[in-house]
C-alpha cells in the first residue's frame, strides 16, 4: 500500500526530529541521520526505536 504523500510532509523521525525519506523498494521510511529504517505496516508508519532497523552505508540513499 502506497504512503500518503501528505503523511510523508509531516512525519518526523522519533528520535532525532529530522526528515524521513520515503524507500517505495523496501516500503520504509529511512532517516539519513540516525541510519535508521521504519517500516510501514498497512500504510501506517511503525515510529518506534526498537521497530526500526539499522542501515550500512551502501542502504543509505543518496
Amino acid at each position: 500500500m502506497p504512503l500518503d504523500s501528505n503523511l510523508l510532509e509531516i512525519v518526523a523521525c522519533p528520535i532525532c526530529k529530522g526528515k524521513l525519506v520515503y524507500d517505495k523498494e523496501h516500503d520504509e521510511l529511512i532517516c539519513k541521520a540516525d541510519r535508521l529504517a521504519y517500516p510501514i505496516d498497512q500504510g501506517i508508519p511503525v515510529l518506534l526505536e526498537d521497530k526500526a532497523r539499522d542501515l550500512t552505508s551502501e542502504e543509505l540513499p543518496k
